[in-house]
């Protein structure tokens, strides 16, 4: 398999799908959008390998998926030189009360059919007309527990670091079986559990060490979203990505760009060193080309994979290989996707109209302007924040977001922040600190990218605190 370049959408729940686990009109919608963009890769949500109910998530457990499957494939296909793959999952059961199913329930019966149902839905995934299938073992679900140093099972699935293996061992080797050595075959897994007592980065290099000499195809690289440290609520089954490992899934706001990338550059570095080299996908708030070239040009990762980026813009790719970085509508991070998942809500960005279920593609190229007047951006001291204020911007297409770039002591200015159109212009810089001059300006976006003039700048210096007389 051939990629038209070197970016890959990571498998995102979207919460589209019904109950039935059929693809539907609004599966169709998404990923041929996602295709319109021009990513290397595009790999599909988890679906599921066995027959569970689990709310509005996809499966690949019996031949009846496959029509519906195949007609997905077929229009990404038809859409761009996107290849595609679905990404095939086995999970254990949980419960609004809290309780969960671990892997201490499971036989060897148990174990013996996972594995089963995994060749048999790579097999579909072929069938189906998929490029490649990806075997999801990250996270909080079955695979990903026995890989677990949290995993003491007393038999040959628990304990050690083999036998820990084994059970993805055994998967692996199934699924090749299954579909043949000309079909690609990926994997994803944690390089870090980040959990107490968890494994980190010393094991999974072993782990992807294994998945290598096994013959996959690429290994994407993921961390945390475990049920550990998962905060429980009254009445809700318990959702893996609420704790500090669930932060290090999808990092928020407040961690810098590229957070896990040590995890998959540590273990490209050990496969080359034992002379393997399978492609690394690496992840983590990856959201400018300039920052993906960098990976690249550095030997940190083979593939650049990213979700809420391409939720943000899903023409991010094709912005990027056209030099177009300036109408890059810039994901913040800012988490609104994982909580309408948590709330089992159709997931879409924090940015896009209201009642849509996939942002519109929109073939513009005429810049939004500032009204008459301008934009008058202003700046105000306010007790620990820098309050910005200005006018609304004017254009035929919706305005989409407002950019903030900010330059500290007049230095170079950075992207900031952004918020939505829709709502007042204003934005508290909270993270402003006394001794320093603040200089600001901001941009509007139409849905196309387009931007208007730079704002007037305005400075600011925020003096230190004095200290008040006693």
């Amino acid at each position: 398999m051939t990629l038209e370049n070197r970016t890959l959408v990571t498998a995102m729940v979207t919460r589209l799908s019904g109950a039935d686990g059929f693809v539907n009109n609004e599966i169709r919608e998404r990923y041929v959008r996602f295709a319109m963009g021009e990513p290397g890769i595009i790999i599909v949500e988890a679906m599921g390998v066995h027959d569970y109910k689990s709310g509005q998530l996809l499966r690949i457990s019996n031949d009846e998926f496959i029509p519906g499957l195949r007609d997905l494939a077929n229009k990404v296909h038809d859409t761009s030189p996107t290849k595609i793959a679905p990404q095939i999952i086995h999970f254990l059961k949980i419960a609004k009360s809290g309780w969960r199913q671990t892997i201490y329930d499971l036989t060897k019966d148990d174990i013996k059919l996972i594995i089963k149902q995994y060749a048999e839905g790579a097999h579909r995934a072929r069938t189906a007309g998929f490029d490649g299938v990806e075997l999801h073992m990250a996270h909080a679900y079955t695979l990903s527990s026995f890989l677990s140093m949290k995993n003491n099972r007393k038999d040959e699935y628990g304990g050690t670091l083999e036998n820990r293996m084994r059970l993805m061992t055994e998967v692996i080797q199934a699924c090749r079986s299954q579909v043949g050595n000309d079909f690609p075959i990926g994997v994803r897994f944690d390089g870090e559990e980040c959990i107490r007592d968890g494994y980190g980065l010393m094991d999974s290099r072993e782990i992807a060490l294994r998945i290598a000499k096994l013959g996959a195809d690429w290994i994407s690289i993921s961390a945390g979203g475990k049920f550990e440290d998962a905060i429980k609520k009254e009445g809700q089954p318990i959702y893996p990505y609420t704790g500090y490992s669930g932060d290090r899934c999808m990092p928020p706001a407040t961690y810098q760009d590229g957070y896990n990338l040590y995890l998959g550059a540590g273990i490209r570095d050990f496969l080359l060193a034992k002379g393997y080299k399978t492609p690394i996908v690496v992840t983590g708030k990856i959201r400018t080309p300039e920052h993906a070239e960098q990976i690249l040009s550095e030997g940190k990762g083979d593939i650049i994979g990213f979700a809420r980026t391409v939720l943000a813009d899903p023409d991010w790719p094709k912005k990027a290989r056209s030099g177009n970085d300036d109408k890059i509508i810039k994901c913040i991070s800012i988490n609104v996707c994982k909580a309408l998942d948590e709330n089992f809500k159709k997931v879409k960005c924090y940015f896009w109209p209201k009642n849509v279920s996939t942002v519109p593609f929109v073939e513009n190229t005429t810049a939004p302007k500032w009204p008459v007047e301008g934009a008058q951006l202003k700046a105000e001291q306010r007790t620990g924040v820098v309050r910005l204020t200005w006018n609304k911007s004017i254009d035929t297409d919706k305005i989409y977001a407002y950019d903030i770039f900010r330059s500290v002591d007049g230095g170079p200015f950075e992207f900031l922040w952004a918020t939505r159109a829709d709502m007042k212009p204003m934005y508290d810089d909270g993270t402003a600190s006394g001794g320093s001059t603040y200089t600001y300006y901001t941009q509007a976006l139409d849905m196309a990218g387009n931007r208007t003039e730079k704002s007037n700048s305005v400075a600011i210096l925020v003096p230190l605190p004095v200290q008040s007389e006693t």
